[in-house]
This record gives C-alpha cells, structure tokens and sequence, in this order.
C-alpha cells in the first residue's frame, strides 16, 4: 500500500472513493481547490493504481467564533478509506502524513476536524488513536440535520 501526495489525475479515484463512503460529497472544483492552494496536505492511498483511501486537508486562519485564536492551523476536510481497506490503518497512516506536514511546512499550532456523533468508527480513531478533543457540540451541522463534533488536536510537539 503506497500512500502519497495527491497529484491532479487523482482527484477522479479521491471522488469516486468519496461517493462509496460517506454522504458528504464535493464536486471536483472543490478537491481541484485543496490540490492546488495547499498541495502538501492531502494525501492518497493507492494499491495498484487505485486510490483506496484518502484525506482532503487544508489551512486555515483564526477561527472567527474563538476570541483569542489568531493562529494558524491545519483542518481536514474529508478522510475516506474503502470499506475493503478497512482496519488496516491507513485512516491512521493519512491523518498523520497531513499532520505532519501542517506543523513543518505551515507552522500549524493544531489541526481541527468535524465528524458525525454516530460515527464511532471515526470517533475511536481521532479521539483514542490520535489524541483528537471534543471541543464543542455543532447542532445540525450535517445536511441530514446530524449534530458533529468539533474535534481539535495539539500540533506543537511536531512543530520545526
């Protein structure tokens, strides 16, 4: 299993990957914006060509609903793995590659992500494997109406 920076000809197999997994879907322009703006964030999984996983990231500001926050930080806007390519460790393998890249090449203070509260899947690896926080409760933040939570995690330990 090869996991690599997404290149353009990858954003069809990233897409597609999206589709199979998760309610959430962007158009092509949406994952062409990530590519191009932050192009060392999102990662690709791929077994013999196929893009089996990936993670779409990006950088932010401050966040306009916290007072104080006026760093920089990573936010991962999708992550998907085929249900084949499951308990593998490969989300784990994604999340870490963005990380690290958000801490050395944009001087990222944390990351911060949204997941579904039904999601235990999801919520058992950012919480218990990476160390990802609950920060707050966002009400009806899905399109079906799902709450999320607004999870945060710490990236000052791999900063240069």
């Amino acid at each position: 299993m090869n996991i690599r920076l997404v290149r353009v000809d990858d954003l069809l197999g990233m897409q597609a990957c999206n589709l199979q997994n998760l309610p959430e879907n962007y158009t092509l322009r949406y994952y062409m914006y990530h590519a191009l703006t932050w192009p060392q964030l999102s990662y690709v999984a791929e077994e013999d060509g196929k893009i089996v996983g990936y993670i779409l990231a990006k950088m932010d500001g401050r966040e306009e609903d916290v007072p104080d926050d006026d760093e920089a930080h990573g936010h991962v806007t999708s992550i998907s793995v085929l249900r084949s390519y499951r308990r593998l460790g490969l989300a784990k393998r994604l999340m870490l590659q963005s990380q690290e890249a958000m801490a050395t090449v944009y001087k990222a203070s944390y990351v911060s992500l949204h997941v579904r509260k039904s999601n235990r899947a999801a919520l058992g690896l950012y919480r218990d494997t990476l160390g990802f926080t609950v920060r707050d409760i966002e009400k009806g933040y899905y399109a079906d109406g799902e709450d999320a939570y607004a999870m945060r995690l710490s990236l000052k330990d791999l900063a240069r």
